[in-house]
């Protein structure tokens, strides 16, 4: 377990904008990220627990307490069944299942952070998300002062969601179990950008490294693959996720999906640029991509207050124009 009192928040996320750390803690395994929880907890400091810092907005004056940058490694394999720590890289974890033929998270492919985070979130992309394929996430839970394995039901996934998200404060991820399909073709592709990249129709499968390169370079024309030489990379990915609505609130002419029970989704990204927020539209250091509008990018010397308020006059203006609102995908944190 290693100790830093020099550490800002802005270094450890891929926004680049947060203040300084009273105290960083980087763990290397489980043990020591409970004993780092439980020693913060158990001194009343405050307490942010920290993967890739790909899905944050870091407050500006910084973090009172202890931050702690989980680093644990370790994937372990029984037949088809990973079990992955917390802390290893998400894109490294796929790109390791692709490898060794096994299907099921092949289109999550290029997605930045660790995999610890991608239960909280419910992490999806092109058709796929990780609740299809959680079958446990093991977790500290800070209330009852143990380690306890969650079912996916117990997870509460959502769109974009889960339990984890909704009560931050309770549960660290430890490790999370994927139970994969063994073989060289993919899942079934459930996105048509995706399936007219790969010239398969919708439903079909291809091969796993033909899925993960399509999906890679999709991602990478959006921006939304980090590169320290892309600057449009410098974002959370998408900052809002696409609202679901009743049918007959559909919007005219924005892309839509159904969503069952009488619900479309509706495209974020094109009520984005319809409420004049396009491609490349800068306010001081910050702004949307000049690949795609649903990424918010920063510059150097943007703020955290900077980007949420460019943040809230897209959700005004896309609901005084449309009556739709929009929900940001990153926690913007506060001590």
């Amino acid at each position: 377990m290693q100790v830093r009192h020099d550490a800002r928040l802005a270094e450890l996320t891929t926004l680049a904008v947060g203040g300084p750390i009273d105290r960083l803690v980087e763990v290397a395994d489980a043990d020591e990220l409970v004993q780092a929880v439980r020693d913060a907890d158990e001194a009343g400091r405050p307490l942010l627990v920290l993967g890739g810092g790909s899905n944050v907005v870091a407050p500006d004056e910084g973090w009172p307490g202890d931050v702690v940058l989980v680093r644990t490694r370790g994937i372990q394999r029984d037949g088809a069944v990973l079990v992955v720590a917390a802390g290893e890289d998400w894109d490294g974890v796929v790109a390791h299942t692709v490898a060794d033929g096994l299907a099921g998270l092949e289109a999550l492919s290029g997605i930045p952070g660790s995999t610890g985070a991608t239960p909280v979130q419910n992490v999806g992309a092109y058709g796929q998300e990780v609740a299809q394929t959680i079958t446990a996430v093991e977790v500290w839970d800070r209330v009852e002062k143990d380690r306890r394995s969650l079912t996916p039901a117990e997870c509460g996934f959502g769109y974009r969601d889960s339990r984890l998200k909704r009560d931050p404060s309770r549960f660290v991820v430890l490790s999370v179990t994927f139970a994969l399909h063994p073989g060289e073709l993919s899942a079934p592709v459930g996105y048509a950008e995706l399936a007219r990249t790969l010239g398969v129709e919708l439903g079909e499968r291809a091969p796993l490294a033909d899925v993960r390169d399509a999906v890679i370079g999709l991602r990478r024309g959006k921006g939304m693959v980090l590169d320290p030489a892309d600057p449009d990379s410098r974002s959370a990915g998408s900052f809002f996720t696409n609202p679901i609505v009743p049918a007959a609130r559909a919007v005219e002419g924005c892309p839509s999906w159904p969503a069952g029970d009488g619900l479309v989704k509706l495209s974020a990204a094109w009520l984005v640029q319809h409420a004049g927020f396009g491609r490349g539209t800068r306010d001081g250091h910050v702004g949307t991509s000049s690949r795609h509008s649903l990424a918010l990018t920063t510059e150097d010397g943007a703020t955290a207050t900077e980007l949420l308020a460019f943040a809230d006059r897209v959700v005004a203006e896309v609901e005084r124009r449309f009556g739709v609102h929009l929900e940001r995908e990153p926690t913007a944190v506060r001590p």
